[in-house]
């Protein structure tokens, strides 16, 4: 009896002992959003995955343009034109709990229904939204004959900060101070195409100056010419060799 005692004793304090040595501490790891993905559409439209959010850059070309994609949490415009904000697109888009994000100038163009639906933002504004920060950056012409094109103050450009990412969209604009001033761009979304933007020299010069690590030229049609863009590339990598230019097709359903 003694025996069996001193056994059973035994194997509870080697069961405790057991316990004692196997208890570990968990720590909680905050695991971080994976980077943005941009998928472009067509133009100046584009669509932004981010950690469960999707985003549509001014939506234009009617709900077939967005088949196979989800329904925009949030939608983003630059200006009020066409190529731009196109209300029949945003009419044929289901817009249940969708917030647009839109200036001044757009928002008074809207029917009532999509202005209950719309925050309005100013050049140099920054909002919080969705777990990221976007910041409305000023975009305009310089040249003379350009100027009644795009004024300043009345279109925006976006930084969008995902986590440690920073994405910029410019919008329609030329080389402009606010632009070449940018810091810690990943990814830098350019437009290029006259007379209503800027030349390919122009587009180069500035994306020099602030170093984003990629460019994506977009929005690089124009009337009657296109943008160069594979020029655009090669003054980039002569002024900087350490920027990736990426080259995308824009416009699906058109030569160029």
């Amino acid at each position: 009896m003694g025996l069996i005692s001193l056994t059973i004793i035994s194997c509870k304090e080697k069961k405790e002992q057991t316990e004692e040595t196997t208890e570990v501490e968990t720590v909680a790891i905050e695991e971080k959003p994976a980077a943005a993905t941009i998928i472009p559409i067509e133009h100046a439209t584009a669509v932004v995955e981010w950690d469960g959010n999707t985003i549509y850059i001014d939506p234009v070309g009617g709900k077939a343009a967005f088949e196979g994609q989800p329904s925009p949490d949030l939608i983003f415009i630059t200006d009020v034109h066409g190529d731009h904000f196109n209300p029949e697109t945003l009419g044929e888009l289901e817009l249940e709990g969708t917030t647009i994000i839109a200036p001044d100038a757009v928002a008074l163009q809207m029917s009532e229904d999509l202005k209950s639906k719309t925050t309005t933002m100013k050049n140099g504004e920054v909002k919080e939204i969705a777990g990221f920060s976007v910041e409305a950056i000023p975009m305009y012409n310089l040249r003379e004959e350009a100027k009644d094109f795009h004024i300043k103050g009345r279109g925006n450009g976006y930084v969008f900060t995902f986590g440690d990412e920073r994405v910029y969209f410019s919008g329609d604009t030329e080389d402009i101070p606010e632009m070449r001033a940018l810091e810690n761009i990943d990814k830098a979304f350019i437009c290029m195409n006259l007379p209503y933007t800027m030349t390919e020299e122009s587009a180069a010069d500035a994306v020099i100056e602030f170093k984003p690590k990629q460019v994506y030229p977009y929005h690089f049609r124009g009337r009657p010419n296109v943008s160069d863009v594979n020029k655009f590339k090669s003054l980039v990598n002569a002024g900087d060799p350490n920027i990736e230019v990426v080259l995308v097709d824009w416009y699906p359903n058109e030569d160029y």
